[in-house]
C-alpha cells in the first residue's frame, strides 16, 4: 500500500502558514459581523441593482463550487492531517461568503442562481496530497481574478468594498496553498 505524500513544511513556512489562518479567521469574523447590514443605497429594481445581483448570483456560483471542492479534498482521504485541517477552515470560510451573498441577493430583493447538479472536477487527476493542493490553489487563483474583475463593475460602493474583502480572503488562501506547495506564496508585485 502506497504512504500518502506528507506535506513538509518548514518551521518559517509554519509560522506563515498557522498566522495566516489564524489572522484570517478572526479578520473574516469581524468583517462578515457587519455585512448583512450594507448600505444599498442603489434605487431598488433600477437597471444597476440587476446587475449588481446578476453579479453577486455570480460570485455565490463560484463560492458554492469552491465549497464542493473542498468537500471533495476533504473526502479524497489524500490529505494529511495538517492539510485537511487548512481545507475545511478554507471551506468555512467560502460557506460564510456564500451566505453573505446570498443574504444580500435577497436583501436586494434578486433570487439566487440554480446551482449545477454536478461540478466537472478533475478527479482523475488527484492522486495525492500535492494534487488536491494544486487544485484549490487553481480554484483560489481563479476566485482572486474573478471578484478583481467584477469589483470594478458594481454600482453599489459598498458591494465593491465586501467583494474586494471576499478577494482578499481567496488571496490569502491562494498564498497558503502556494506556500504549502512549496512554491513563492506571492509570485510578484501584481497579480497577473
Amino acid at each position: 500500500m502506497n504512504k500518502p505524500e506528507q506535506l513538509i513544511i518548514s518551521p518559517r513556512r509554519r509560522f506563515l502558514f498557522d498566522g495566516l489562518c489564524l489572522t484570517l479567521s478572526g479578520a473574516a469574523i469581524g468583517l462578515l459581523a457587519g455585512k448583512p447590514r450594507l448600505a444599498l443605497a442603489t434605487e431598488a429594481g433600477s437597471e444597476a441593482q440587476q446587475t449588481d445581483i446578476r453579479i453577486l448570483g455570480t460570485a455565490w456560483l463560484a463560492e458554492r463550487e469552491a465549497i464542493a471542492a473542498y468537500q471533495l479534498g476533504a473526502d479524497s482521504g489524500l490529505l494529511q492531517a495538517e492539510a485537511f485541517k487548512v481545507a475545511v477552515s478554507f471551506q468555512g470560510h467560502h460557506r460564510e461568503h456564500a451566505e453573505l451573498l446570498a443574504g444580500t441577493i435577497d436583501q436586494l430583493g434578486g433570487k439566487l442562481p440554480a446551482s449545477p447538479a454536478d461540478y466537472a472536477f478533475p478527479v482523475d487527476r488527484l492522486n495525492n496530497q500535492a494534487d488536491v493542493l494544486a487544485f484549490a490553489a487553481g480554484l483560489e487563483r481563479g476566485a482572486v481574478s474573478a471578484y478583481a474583475g467584477a469589483i470594478p463593475l458594481f454600482d453599489n460602493r459598498e458591494l465593491a468594498s465586501a467583494a474586494a474583502s471576499i478577494l482578499a480572503d481567496e488571496a490569502m488562501h491562494w498564498a497558503v496553498l502556494r506556500s504549502a506547495l512549496g512554491m513563492d506564496p506571492v509570485p510578484g508585485a501584481f497579480f497577473s
